[in-house]
């Protein structure tokens, strides 16, 4: 098995800046790290790791486009990601200000399971995935180990710039923040949700 080093790097730049991007995934880890803090942060950031991690696998599995060929089943997956993406939206958007950590983001929205759903459903996350997986031949003439070193990557940029997300939401946290500035702030994550719910339906 020969590695193509100079696709090898391309395709980890273009995951950074792909999968580092903002989106929904990113913008609820943010508030969740915001309103919960780092160690009840992490339990959400496991379940988008999951459900992130399935995405993936599916996208380079290309059981995408099976599941797509289903009559049906991309308006139901369409439907059931567009409703989390709206709820999710709302819950951080009107999130209590000023409230401590075990008052505010108590809501499925920042659970294990709420991770996972969000991971799973994230139209931005497939687009990403679909594009990075027929990007950059890493390895020629070997679809599998190919697809398999991108999940690997994939995997692996999103641990990482999402821990630093959800660390970026605990910081912000930590500022004394006036209530109208922090409740501009989760107006702005949630739009950014909102904006990529309405995308999914359009």
């Amino acid at each position: 098995m020969t590695i193509d080093l100079m696709d090898l790097s391309l395709f980890s730049l273009a995951a950074v800046i792909l999968l580092g991007s903002p989106g929904p995934a990113i913008a609820a880890l943010i508030a969740v790290g915001k309103e919960r803090g780092f160690l009840h942060g992490l339990r959400f950031y496991a379940g988008l790791q999951i459900g992130l991690a399935v995405a993936a696998g599916v996208s380079a599995a290309g059981l995408f486009s099976a599941f797509a060929a289903i009559p049906g089943a991309t308006k139901t997956m369409m439907f059931i990601a567009t409703a989390y993406l709206l709820y999710l939206s709302y819950k951080i958007a009107f999130a209590p200000v000023g409230a401590s950590e075990t008052e505010a983001g108590s809501s499925f929205a920042s659970t294990v399971a709420g991770g996972v759903l969000l991971g799973v459903t994230n139209p931005k996350a497939y687009i990403a995935f679909a594009s990075l997986m027929a990007s950059y031949a890493i390895v020629r003439l070997d679809t599998v180990a190919d697809m398999s070193i991108k999940w690997i990557i994939c995997v692996v940029v999103m641990i990482v710039v999402d821990l630093a997300w959800l660390w970026a939401g605990v910081v912000l946290g930590r500022v004394d923040l006036e209530p109208t500035t922090e409740r501009t702030i989760n107006v702005l994550m949630g739009g950014t949700i909102l904006a990529t719910a309405l995308m999914a339906i359009l």
